[in-house]
């Protein structure tokens, strides 16, 4: 497996400080955060959208329907959709903006278009807490209690380990999960109702490792991971992209989440000699490495999560200790407000009752507009498996939020989602932190 690399971009972006990280599980400490544990979305927002989406993301839902049948969560008016999430708790605090938002979005496709296919999407949700046993009773609920027609955009590492065995068993479509474990889109022989959305965490590893060889040769590299899904496949694709002959990782240092110090460990990252650092971990996690790192005086190159591809990083520690780290990104963030496709959906979240805007609700934006134009190519065939063959018809994938020559293709061999992306490095010009885009496009090929 390697990278092929394309023609460079560069894109400059603003940092405001509120602004939350993509999506992925990000496993930071942040304040409780509460909600119900089903949710169905509404229809009718009181005020009509100033947002304005392009026809590659909302495809005219032109279709003649199919007759209803004895398909679940199909009826004459509505396509009942649903999503095993991280809703409540710790994590929730961050997490539950992305269902909300995406949420927003089919708020805004049933006021503006009437809904896909002459039918209204309702938008139900179950909370999952990340936990294995609840991501399985959450899936459960959704299908034999609720009767969904599919899931879409469920997220959580955990919970949908526990849980696609069990989904897939059903028959129930799984699609465009925002989980990066790699297992999940790479097995659709055994497990052809899951498809996923962003990157694989072992693809995003092949990348930075990639990088790191190509542009710090000789350098010895350290890492730190958590132990966990996300961890255990970023390391093995960092393993897979760095060269030998070019770099050793001299140390892999792990750590729980649970854990409340990683002193020992970034003090074994240093005493291996390596001049290369990455961390792959969230946010909270990233900060206090690298803050650690400086108490004990040690500055290798900093690498980073695309878990921590977001303004949230300069809460955590000083833009100044952060400068010139570099991540990996695949889609606008919420800081480019000069583009009309982010300021579009700044109007839609306002209109349509949605999050305040972020990396966060950007993504679940994506996964709603996904949702949209797989939907509108099932109306002649509104089953559960004619809604497969459409998820795996979608080829060269463009919306306006995705990055340029960043494009979205499925097929009935392969179910991950983004597979392009850029590097991102961390800038501070006049005391003000944010990203810059440099470099090649890194397009992962199999």
């Amino acid at each position: 497996m390697r990278a092929k690399q394309t023609m460079p971009l560069s894109a400059k972006l603003s940092a405001p400080l509120t602004v939350l990280l993509l999506v992925c599980l990000v496993a930071v400490p942040l304040l409780s955060g509460c909600g119900d544990k089903e949710e169905e979305a509404t229809t009718t927002p009181a005020a009509s959208p100033a947002a304005t989406v392009t026809d590659t993301a909302t495809p005219a839902a032109t279709g003649t329907p199919t007759a209803t049948g004895e398909t679940p969560g199909i009826t004459d008016t509505e396509i009942i959709l649903g999503a095993h999430l991280i809703l409540g708790g710790v994590f929730g605090a961050a997490f539950r903006m992305i269902p909300d938002a995406t949420k927003a979005y089919f708020d805004y496709i049933n006021d503006t278009q009437g809904g896909v296919c002459g039918r209204e999407i309702v938008y139900k949700m179950e909370d999952n807490n990340n936990d294995a046993a609840q991501g399985l009773e959450a899936a459960r609920k959704l299908i034999e209690r609720d009767g969904v027609f599919a899931l879409v955009g469920s997220l959580g590492d955990d919970s949908e380990a526990a849980a696609w065995d069990y989904i897939n068993e059903k028959g129930v479509p799984d699609i465009f999960l925002s989980s990066g474990v790699h297992q999940f889109g790479i097995d659709p022989e055994s497990h052809p109702w899951t498809v996923t959305l962003i990157p694989s965490y072992t693809v995003e590893g092949i990348f930075l490792g990639e990088y790191i060889s190509e542009n710090l040769p000789d350098e010895k590299v350290a890492a730190l991971y958590e132990n966990g899904p996300q961890g255990w496949d970023e390391l093995a694709g960092l393993k897979q992209g760095l060269d030998p002959d070019k770099n050793e990782l001299v140390t892999d240092q792990s750590f729980e989440l649970t854990d409340i110090s990683i002193r020992s460990q970034v003090a074994n990252m240093k005493n291996s000699g390596a001049t290369v650092a990455v961390y792959l971990t969230g946010p909270g996690q990233v900060g206090q490495a690298i803050m650690e790192a400086e108490r004990l005086g040690w500055h290798p190159h900093t690498f980073m999560s695309y878990t921590s591809a977001d303004d949230i990083m300069f809460q955590f520690i000083s833009p100044e200790l952060l400068e010139g780290a570099i991540t990996f990104q695949a889609f606008k963030l919420a800081t480019m407000r000069d583009d009309p496709a982010v300021a579009s959906h700044y109007d839609l979240m306002r209109d349509y009752g949605g999050p305040a805007p972020s990396n966060f609700t950007i993504y679940a934006q994506l996964v709603g507009e996904l949702a949209l134009e797989a939907l509108s190519r099932t109306c002649d065939n509104l089953t559960r498996e004619g809604l497969m063959d459409a998820v795996e018809s979608i080829e060269d994938w463009h919306s306006d939020l995705l990055l340029d020559e960043v494009n979205v293709t499925f097929s009935d061999s392969d179910h991950i989602g983004l597979q392009t992306g850029r590097m991102l490095k961390v800038v501070v010009e006049d005391g003000q932190p944010g990203f810059e885009y440099f470099g090649p496009l890194y397009a992962f090929e199999d």
